[in-house]
């Protein structure tokens, strides 16, 4: 019954999820944080900084930490299924059909009307998550930084998090150091 939960839980934030990952993660936080209670609020940012550290799609990524945390192997089996699922089939529909209605004026219009609705739905779970961190003016520097440096700069987001993990591992072992 559990897995049929995770699968049916996973499968709607998949279904009724227009954006991507970032734009599923109010969805899986309401989900499972505040509906269920299957993770306390501290354990899901924890679990979303691991899974945008991994490699892969942040969306498969939480699915497999939230279903290994409830379900093991059979949870991850089940999470990851839900949320791919959805997508994999309205995708291959879409592929289906696209070809022959994409020059049509109003599929043009759905589809220019809905990238700004997408820009905020990733901003919605973005501005509460550094809400949830306690990001303070002095941190909030980091992420401003690295979005200006990819984007004006055209840095790759590879040598962002690289600079910031060395960063981070430096200053906390000096802060450690003068303790001592």
């Amino acid at each position: 019954m559990r897995y049929l939960q995770l699968f049916w839980t996973y499968l709607k934030i998949g279904t009724f999820t227009i954006g991507g990952g970032y734009v599923m993660l109010s969805m899986i936080e309401h989900e499972v944080v505040e509906r269920k209670g299957w993770i306390d609020r501290e354990e899901f940012l924890n679990m979303i900084a691991l899974a945008q550290a991994a490699p892969g799609l942040i969306a498969v990524n939480s699915a497999i930490f939230i279903g290994w945390r409830i379900g093991g192997w059979r949870g991850v089996i089940a999470t990851v299924l839900g949320a791919v699922l959805p997508s994999f089939l309205i995708i291959l529909a879409i592929a289906m059909v696209f070809q022959d209605y994409k020059d049509l004026p109003a599929v043009e219009a759905v589809f220019k009307g809905i990238r700004p609705a997408v820009v905020a739905l990733i901003a919605a779970p973005l501005c509460k998550m550094a809400h949830g961190t306690k990001i303070t003016w002095t941190t909030a520097i980091i992420p401003i930084a690295g979005a200006l440096l990819i984007w004006l700069g055209g840095l790759s987001p590879v040598w962002i998090i690289l600079v910031t993990v060395v960063v981070t591992l430096l200053y906390t072992w000096l802060k450690e150091r003068r303790k001592a």
